[in-house]
């Protein structure tokens, strides 16, 4: 009998989104056999069959709360949600997956005013970067594209992750600042890696055997 097949039941915490179908080939790689299609199933639990392992498929911004609350044991989350939400979890790994860059941008001739607007998904994090720089600013919060933002005068900076930069450059906008690096993590709820730590343990060395040496924006 192999030794998987003695690990009490894992819930994974699968985010739907940006860092999905990365996280669905790593998953593959890590030698997890899902045998449903996840990408194209409406259902949100999902058991793997012959295994140990379930899988919860959640907006990205839920991850860490059902890791916290116990509704997942475990969590695959972008760190930029992480930051965002800070929930009281443990963060494992880095899986070096899904990297990008959280930037602040604006028009090329933007020009400080003396209360500058910003426009971002991620205000907590846009206040503490501001706030850190010694800098008073007013952080709207928005929930679609906020590169639109600076082009109607609504604000006059954003604060967003980017990864090639296309998306800033077709709407004429450029980077600004540099706020940090974004890659995908393991993440934990902290009775579970107690309660359950030889599952947990088991999920993440599988994990660690196919984390890639270097983000994928760095190589």
């Amino acid at each position: 009998m192999s030794r998987s097949t003695n690990l009490q039941k894992l819930t994974i915490a699968m985010p739907k989104g940006r860092i999905f179908e990365e996280s669905l080939v790593f998953l593959e790689q890590a030698g997890l056999k899902v045998t449903q299609d996840l990408k194209d199933t409406r259902k949100l639990i999902i058991p793997v069959e012959d295994s140990h392992l379930e899988f919860i498929l959640a907006k990205p911004t839920d991850v860490p709360t059902y890791v916290q609350y116990g509704v997942a044991d475990v969590g695959v989350v972008g760190k930029d949600v992480l930051l965002e939400e800070e929930r009281d979890v443990y963060e494992l790994l880095d899986l070096q997956i899904g990297y990008c860059r959280m930037m602040v941008a604006g028009l090329p001739d933007f020009s400080p005013s003396e209360y500058p607007r910003v426009a971002t998904k991620y205000p907590r994090i846009a206040s503490r970067y501001f706030r850190e720089q010694g800098q008073q600013v007013e952080v709207i919060k928005l929930n679609g594209s906020v590169e639109l933002a600076p082009l109607i005068g609504l604000a006059e900076r954003i604060v967003d992750i980017v990864s090639t930069g296309q998306t800033l450059r077709e709407n004429g906008l450029v980077e600004l600042e540099h706020i940090c690096e974004i890659t995908t993590r393991l993440i934990a709820n902290r009775a579970s890696y107690r309660m359950k730590s030889e599952a947990v343990d088991d999920i993440a060395q599988k994990f660690l055997q196919v984390i890639p040496k270097s983000p994928a924006g760095k190589r």
